[in-house]
């Protein structure tokens, strides 16, 4: 029985969606869900943080025409004649926030992609790589980004990325010349780049990336250890990777003393608390920060302009999966469907945590150092970084985890200003590099696209204030307990939703799955 549990486990890990069930359509998006585009939207006295590292100023009037910046009046007091205007004086502006690492989930667990859309938008976030939304012959990213992008859908931007072989009519990528043939497929089928499993020999993986930049195709790895054997990091960027997601493929470019991981007698990949407890074993068998070999390594990232997604988030109920189990927000806006999928499990991707000790997540607190220390020091060097939250798993549910990678990043060592630039113009510039093509949005500039965030308080002093649950506080006047925070509106294509709206939406879902139960 348990040999066939962890062979379902493998067959999802390979291919995480191809013989499951079809998701639910995502709605048209009702009347009165979201308003505009104006043809003049005036946001009056807000604090501008624009992006781009610059330091906030304020106040600030922008001026939005249909879905463009056309005007940002500083000083404020524009004497604009608006259709709507926002009163925003003592809040905050910011681009729309990008997340570069992100799933529909399945229907097993969050059958209605809406469910994450709305939770995304409530934290702000306009923009989503999906790494992928969907595969196989169930696959609906290019039906969601067109419709996200005709804004008949609630939800945020979407940018659909797919796995070599998991869409289209040529089967498994078994020759160079079926990946370039392949590539050329999904180039015209309307995808915006390929999402790697480490699964291709490189000599098939170097055909694919090199057609993919003939492409103007985007390209991002997830190296599993089951083909960094072949092919780690320094290998995939030599061969022409873009950018590494989460961590897999560095550590194994950096060990000492050896070409492969030292993995222990008992080892199975196929047992998910053995692979996950084992990951953060591996940080022993790497040298220190600042040796001849990382420096050697991060130079050869910046060299060849890698992007790094380390969604740091999506592991952290390695280091401590009480904390994680009980979120504040699981509650009200986690669905049960969900929480069932998080819980320890042998079938289900991510829920590896079988038996998991206070060694197990000293060591995963012992790897997250290193792993910090490599993201920090190839910031440092003008390397650039983005921030992916990859939610549906290890309790990591949408939106909350995207603020929870922010938190994270600034944990790694990023200053305020800097995690914010991950999350807006750098991700912009991952998605739009690979196309050619200057960002339409990702800061706050005239002609940019109106994707935008408000909230009511400093995210720089604090980033837990971008959270749906707001961020809990002693009035020390009142000697009251005060909630304040939590994204006001979110601005996506020139459209104001009202981010607590959506949030109400979210757990108007969870009630009703809760209702429905037995």
């Amino acid at each position: 029985m348990l040999r066939r549990l962890f062979a379902a486990a493998a067959i999802a890990l390979a291919t995480p969606s191809l013989a499951q069930p079809v998701m639910e359509r995502v709605p048209q998006r009702p009347v009165g869900e979201g308003e505009g585009p104006f043809p003049t939207l005036l946001i009056r006295g807000a604090t501008m943080i624009d992006g781009t590292g610059a330091p906030p100023e304020g106040p600030v009037d922008i001026v939005v025409e249909d879905n463009r910046i056309a005007q940002i009046v500083r000083g404020g007091g524009s004497d604009v004649t608006a259709d709507r205007v926002i009163e925003a004086d003592g809040m905050y502006i910011l681009p729309g926030f990008i997340d570069t690492h992100g799933h529909n989930g399945d229907p097993a667990k969050a059958p209605q992609p809406s469910y994450g859309f709305k939770l995304w938008l409530a934290h702000g976030v306009t923009s989503v790589r999906g790494v992928g939304f969907g595969f196989g012959p169930n696959d609906r990213s290019i039906d969601q980004k067109n419709r996200s992008a005709d804004n008949t859908i609630t939800a945020p931007r979407l940018f659909a990325y797919t796995v070599p072989g998991a869409v289209g009519p040529l089967g498994a990528i078994d020759t160079p010349e079926k990946g370039r043939e392949w590539v050329r497929w999904i180039k015209s089928a309307g995808y915006d780049g390929i999402k790697f499993f480490n699964n291709e020999p490189p000599h098939i993986l170097g055909a694919i990336l090199e057609e993919a930049e003939e492409q103007n195709l985007g390209t991002v790895a997830h190296l599993g250890q089951r083909g960094v054997a072949e092919v780690n990091a320094q290998t995939a960027v030599e061969l022409g990777l873009d950018g590494v997601t989460h961590f897999y493929g560095h550590f194994e470019s950096l060990i000492d003393d050896s070409r492969l991981p030292d993995y222990p007698p008992d080892y199975n990949y196929l047992d998910e608390q053995s692979r996950f407890a084992w990951v953060a074993r591996l940080a022993d068998q790497v040298g220190e920060p600042g040796s001849e070999k990382w420096n050697e390594y991060i130079e050869l990232l910046i060299e060849n302009g890698v992007t790094l997604s380390p969604t740091f988030n999506i592991y952290s109920a390695g280091r401590d999966v009480m904390r994680a189990r009980n979120l504040e927000w699981h509650d009200k806006y986690t669905l049960p469907t969900l929480m069932q999928f998080y819980a320890p499990s042998l079938t289900n991707h991510g829920s590896y945590y079988h038996d998991w000790t206070s060694e197990d997540e000293t060591a995963w607190r012992g790897f997250y150092r290193k792993w910090f220390d490599l993201t920090r020091e190839f910031k440092d060097r003008g390397g650039r970084v983005t921030a992916g939250s990859d939610p549906g798993y290890i309790y990591q549910t949408w939106g909350f985890a995207y603020i929870a990678e922010l938190e994270m990043l600034r944990e790694a060592g990023l200053t305020p200003l800097e995690v914010i630039q991950a999350a807006t113009i750098n991700g912009a510039r991952e998605l739009y590099d690979a196309k050619g093509d200057e960002p339409p949005m990702g800061s706050i500039k005239v002609g940019k696209l109106a994707d935008l965030v408000i909230v009511p308080e400093n995210p720089l002093a604090n980033l837990k204030v971008l959270y749906g649950t707001g961020h809990t506080r002693l009035n020390r006047e009142t000697n009251e307990l005060e909630t304040v925070g939590g994204v006001r509106w979110t601005i996506k294509d020139g459209i104001v939703f009202d981010a607590p709206a959506l949030l109400e939406d979210v757990a108007a879902m969870v009630e009703a799955q809760k209702a429905a139960q037995p």
